[in-house]
């Protein structure tokens, strides 16, 4: 298959691509690992090695920068599967990932600064709009922030925050007079973090402490509008559909696999537990109960039609850029939807085999306890919100969806 015909199909069978096959052989890894990711707050340095050597930290680079440039599938299943083995792993590299998409929208010589030294470069923070504020000095801005969820940010080499820019102590302003954002990307060592700021139920292995920086100098070749994802017009130099599809392919996508991933293994820890253990009073194993092949059955079925309705909608915009149109407001729209209602199934998946667990579920080192946990953690994040069915609702009667659904 020539280099054309690799960036306009998708894969026909996602868990053949190297990346997912490296992703499943690393699970038993991270479960190894999995109490020492929790204690510490942070992935081992190790473990990160072995997700770079697997080109995990790769996969959304363009290829003329070294990268991997997968395909959203792709790059959505390694997730997944990481998620799997780990919530706090999936997590962290679902979030670098669209860090990284997010600064290839940076000034050439900032994007070279970052990605253009051969080492795939780590990215932890935020996207959200807010947390900073900056004041321009020659060649760039002097910043100062604090902001939250900087996931990733004890393996990281780079932190990503949002800021608006003072002129006059006033807030600089869009054309329409509403609030106007800049990123800006700051070295992890200019960086200070905040301790004790990530004392959570679940997903404490992300280590999603605060952080701050305080009067930094920022140049301007490492800051760049707030704007979607894709970057509009600044991702035109990027060549490939990976770089063309809107920010619903990524953007929602990439925690609700996350999600899909946690509640595949409760799932299955459920299915192990079934076989093993004989409830107390009883005289016939778990897996006997006809409830809980019940609950089986039905939380596979659940996740599954959430993963393949949120598939099925990526793939759509995907081939509809590939033919060389343009994506529906309707379509995009599908897209967010299909992602929250993903993360839905997998909440209610997993709350399922949690309920027919019986008294393990609850035990605080057992694996449903921790599926659980991190599952619900997931599950509050904007990204995969309920507030996105109101907003898709109202593109399909013809409404205003506002400005988040781009």
């Amino acid at each position: 298959m020539d280099a054309i015909a690799e960036d306009t199909r998708l894969p026909a069978d996602i868990d053949a691509q190297p990346l997912v096959q490296a992703a499943i052989a690393l699970q038993p890894v991270l479960r190894d690992c999995h109490d020492e990711i929790e204690r510490e707050q942070r992935l081992p340095p190790a473990l990160v090695e072995q997700l770079h050597a697997a080109g995990f930290y790769r996969m959304v680079i363009p290829r003329s920068l070294g990268g991997l440039q997968v395909d959203p599938l792709t790059y959505l299943r390694v997730v997944e599967v990481l998620a799997e083995g780990a919530g706090s792993v999936g997590w962290n590299l679902a979030n670098n990932s669209i860090g990284q998409l997010v600064t290839l929208g940076l000034p050439d010589e900032g994007v070279q600064e970052i990605h253009g030294q051969g080492t795939p470069s780590v990215i932890a923070g935020t996207a959200v709009q807010g947390g900073g504020q900056a004041v321009p000095v020659p060649g760039g801005y002097r910043v100062s922030g604090h902001w939250t969820f900087g996931s990733g940010c004890q393996e990281s080499a780079w932190m990503l925050g949002s800021f608006q820019i003072l002129e006059g102590g006033e807030p600089r302003r869009r054309p329409d007079g509403g609030a106007l954002y800049w990123r800006g990307v700051f070295p992890r060592a200019e960086a200070e973090i905040v301790p004790g700021s990530w004392d959570v139920a679940g997903l404490r292995g992300t280590g999603s402490f605060d952080w701050t920086v305080s009067d930094v100098f920022l140049p301007e070749r490492r800051t760049c509008p707030h704007v979607g994802v894709p970057l509009d017009n600044q991702w035109s130099r990027w060549s490939g559909i990976t770089y063309a599809l809107p920010s619903q392919a990524w953007v929602g996508p990439h925690h609700s696999s996350v999600i899909t991933g946690i509640a595949r293994a409760g799932i299955d820890a459920l299915i192990a537990l079934a076989v093993e253990k004989t409830p107390r009073g009883r005289t016939f194993r778990l897996c006997d109960n006809p409830q809980v092949q019940d609950a089986v059955g039905r939380a596979d079925a659940i996740l599954n039609a959430g993963r393949v309705y949120r598939s099925a909608m990526i793939a759509e915009l995907w081939n509809t850029m590939a033919a060389g149109a343009e994506t529906t407001l309707e379509q995009r729209a599908r897209c967010r939807l299909a992602s929250t209602y993903a993360a839905d199934s997998a909440r209610e998946a997993m709350d399922l085999v949690y309920r027919h667990g019986g008294s393990t579920s609850f035990k605080r080192e057992g694996r449903l306890a921790e599926c659980w946990r991190d599952l619900h953690v997931v599950g509050q994040t904007v990204t995969v919100a309920p507030e996105w069915y109101p907003i898709g609702g109202r593109v399909y009667l013809g409404m205003d969806p506002g400005s988040r659904l781009r």
